[in-house]
């Protein structure tokens, strides 16, 4: 896995600034006690679809704080002494995993409270045989593409862990739990009927992907679609001129008809290869950050899904009815805190 860690002993400095900063807002108290938030369970969360998702099981009866702020990049993101703090006080930590996290991860096990714990959902969702390997995330570093929630079955695979977790902190809410994971799985089956109805009538040959990230290798793979390649390379830096001309010889060879970018990782390099091979330029795909502002409709890891998948879809001749008769809201209140 490609992360960048900036300073290897940053994130030891910041533990113990935050802790320092615990115990004097504390006054005393244990960590447990300061962790209560109106009795309800406290969570800390990484990115933002994570985010959502804990909020789709946990709705109002959990206190949640997202981490990495929206439009950050995950794979680099340093956390602040303030998330040091929340840390410390938070009863779970729910994370990724698989190296998508690993400063913030490091930071919560040596930080976290007597009691608590770190759920790494995407660890417990997939077999170590099902990691998938790739130009960004090679084999030969050990750490496969972490990137499992934008495949709708790892997004339900992560709620059903969620639920599991929630119910084991907070008995007396279980139904509520159990009824919120049911009604997100729910939505979640019917988005992936509306996204393989979608998919199917884009003509043959054009479901390809060529994008900045290398975000989309399970969806790809469980869709039917054909991963062309990622600009990203896997130190995180731009591609080499020579990389790029072998990217826009590719393109032309294999008749690549759009070159998908993302609001996260805005790329000079993706407009020219456009440019030169006549491929059209889609610039707002996503991965990280969740469509809208928090509070509005379609902010949720629903929404990202849907919006990507209808976004794929028109780019590449296809028809998004079935995806924009997704119903956006399930009624569960999102109250979580997402930084930006």
């Amino acid at each position: 896995m490609p992360v960048r860690i900036r300073g290897c002993g940053a994130w030891r400095m910041v533990a113990a600034l935050a802790c320092a900063a615990v115990v004097c807002a504390g006054c005393g108290r244990s960590p447990a006690a300061s962790g209560a938030a109106g009795g309800k369970v406290r969570v800390a969360t990484t990115v933002a679809p994570i985010t959502s998702i804990v909020a789709a099981v946990g709705g109002d009866r959990v206190d949640i704080t997202g981490v990495v702020p929206e439009g950050t990049n995950s794979h680099t993101f340093e956390p602040k002494p303030s998330v040091a703090e929340l840390l410390a006080t938070v009863d779970v930590v729910f994370v990724n995993g698989l190296g998508l996290e690993e400063p913030t991860t490091d930071l919560a096990r040596a930080d976290k409270k007597g009691g608590a714990e770190i759920v790494e959902l995407g660890t417990k969702a997939i077999r170590p045989g099902d990691y998938i390997f790739d130009s960004s995330f090679p084999m030969s570093r050990g750490k496969p593409n972490p990137h499992l929630w934008t495949d709708p079955k790892y997004a339900d695979s992560y709620a059903r862990t969620v639920r599991d977790t929630l119910v084991r902190r907070d008995v007396r809410n279980a139904a509520y739990y159990q009824a919120n994971y049911e009604t997100f799985s729910a939505t979640v089956a019917q988005l992936d009927r509306a996204m393989r109805q979608a998919f199917a009538t884009i003509p043959d040959g054009r479901r390809t992907l060529l994008t900045y990230h290398d975000a989309y290798a399970y969806f790809a793979a469980d869709y039917g679609w054909r991963v062309v390649g990622a600009i990203q390379v896997s130190d995180f830096e731009d591609p080499t001129p020579r990389e790029v001309a072998g990217l826009i010889d590719q393109v032309r060879a294999e008749g690549v008809p759009a070159i998908f970018g993302s609001e996260v990782f805005p790329s000079p390099v993706l407009e020219q290869i456009a440019r030169e091979t006549g491929a059209a330029y889609v610039a707002d795909l996503r991965d990280d950050d969740l469509p809208g502002r928090p509070g509005t409709r379609g902010h949720s890891w629903l929404g990202l899904v849907r919006f990507d998948s209808i976004t794929m879809t028109k780019a590449l001749g296809g028809d998004a009815s079935a995806l924009e008769a997704v119903a956006l809201d399930t009624g569960v209140p999102d109250t979580a805190a997402y930084p930006q």
